[in-house]
């Protein structure tokens, strides 16, 4: 396999026709961050295929495409400090990481926070923090903790504790919903009371583990 022509293909045909992501910095950053090093060895051969490729204990990577109109729907910048729930495979906070000051990213399995950390090294990426614990209620205890969140799984609904943990400007990436129908949304932070949320599009993604744990906040 010619990897670099496949990665070409990845970004030209599946994410800015099949995607509708034009920006340079997501292409540059999708361009730039291999995406074959965060693969489990045995599915290397579909690094860049149109599908979310299995991890251990059940889980899985986002499609590429998913990633990239995340990535430009958030437009994380480089002052900025990001909260992850669901790390995977690390490619996404090594995504993230590149844009943005620090990631920290919260996995619940402790197998894949270590393969997670473990790509991590081997890639050079030295400003995410891999936490084992469970996430999908917020992390920590911190008021306005974040500029960026970011929830790598699905959750039928957004708890309350994220909302208080984003900063005013701050913006919200989640997967919100039941299979099999779920809406990616981006929720900013207008106000300190005050927030707004836009749809970018359907999807049915894994939730996370411990998603069935209701939240009364609702868009």
């Amino acid at each position: 396999m010619n990897i670099e022509q496949a990665r070409r293909n990845m970004i030209d045909r599946q994410i800015c026709v099949g995607g509708n992501v034009h920006s340079q910095e997501v292409l540059d950053l999708l361009a730039g961050v291999r995406r074959e090093c965060f693969v489990p060895p045995a599915y290397a051969a579909f690094a860049f295929a149109d599908i979310e490729i299995p991890l251990p204990c059940g889980e899985n990577m986002l499609t590429p495409m998913t990633e990239a109109r995340l990535l430009q729907a958030i437009a994380p910048r480089q002052h900025e400090r990001v909260l992850e729930i669901g790390t995977g495979s690390g490619y996404m906070a090594a995504l993230l990481a590149h844009r943005a000051r620090h990631v920290t990213t919260i996995e619940i399995e402790p197998s894949l926070q270590a393969f997670a950390q473990n790509n991590l090294a081997a890639y050079g990426v030295a400003n995410v923090e891999v936490t084992l614990g469970d996430g999908a209620q917020g992390w920590g205890t911190a008021e306005a903790a974040y500029d960026v969140i970011v929830l790598s799984g699905a959750l039928p609904v957004l708890p309350e504790a994220f909302l208080r943990q984003i900063k005013v400007g701050g913006r919200i990436a989640a997967f919100l919903g039941d299979a099999p129908l779920m809406r990616a949304q981006i929720i900013t932070r207008i106000a300190e009371t005050g927030y707004a949320a836009v749809t970018l599009f359907e999807s049915c993604i894994q939730p996370l583990r411990e998603a069935t744990k209701l939240s009364r906040f609702r868009f």
